[in-house]
């Protein structure tokens, strides 16, 4: 539910900053210069996390400069931690071309889960192929450098409010799918079906998509819609 760099374990990292209203003052200290040029990741107390360049502690506010540019401020509070990220981002891999239809998720990877998990929670079974292909590419260890688990990339933090006591559950594909499909549904619930902001939120947090009225400014987030709306094709306009 973040740009997922599929199948690379995120390395311990030395440094870890809580950014807990209390701790501001003090971190302020800290960061009294920028931050080093080196990647930072964001971690959101909604379970979110984007990649940043560098960021600035500015009162109870913190102003991060975005990959490709731009900068983005939030309050402190919706910050949980900052996390030195080790792993650079790199391009995507190409797509695969594969648009999901009705007829050709028949044949994909766990068609007959995935079908009814998503008829169960009244998803479309061919969006939900569309998450998937675009998360994980239907590799059940999938896991990305933010921490997200599996086919639909669940973040540990969403997975346990959704009732999965433990994130190495995670790689099961049927506790996996109905955590995704389920945090997807609520998404486009929250978002009364539309579709784009749905995705938005699934890979971003609907506070982002709250914050900015729509899909947020972060690369990720609108290479990630793209990339499912793209999955979708023609179908992508009734896949809710």
């Amino acid at each position: 539910m973040t740009t997922h760099s599929v199948g690379h374990n995120r390395s311990r990292c030395p440094a870890v900053w809580p950014l807990v209203p209390s701790a501001v003052a003090a971190l302020a200290l800290v960061l009294a210069t920028p931050a080093p040029a080196h990647a930072e990741r964001v971690f959101f107390t909604s379970g979110r996390s984007i990649p940043v360049k560098g960021y600035r502690v500015e009162g109870n506010s913190i102003t991060v400069t975005l990959p490709h540019g731009g900068e983005a401020t939030f309050a402190a509070a919706l910050i949980a931690r900052i996390e030195p990220d080790e792993v650079p981002d790199t391009e995507g891999e190409p797509s695969s071309g594969f648009v999901a239809t009705e007829a050709n998720v028949r044949n994909r990877p766990f068609a007959e889960l995935i079908d009814k998990v998503a008829r169960r929670h009244g998803i479309s079974p061919v969006l939900v192929h569309a998450v998937v292909e675009v998360e994980s590419n239907y590799h059940v260890r999938a896991r990305s450098r933010a921490g997200a688990r599996g086919l639909m990339q669940v973040m540990p933090s969403t997975a346990r409010d959704l009732g999965v006591s433990s994130p190495a559950r995670l790689f099961d594909p049927r506790e996996n799918l109905e955590a995704g499909v389920k945090y997807l549904k609520a998404m486009l619930q929250r978002f009364n079906g539309d579709l784009v902001a749905a995705l938005a939120a699934y890979n971003a947090g609907p506070g982002a998509v709250d914050r900015y009225a729509g899909v947020p400014p972060f690369p990720e987030t609108r290479e990630y819609v793209r990339k499912v709306l793209s999955a979708l094709g023609p179908v992508a306009a009734h896949a809710q």
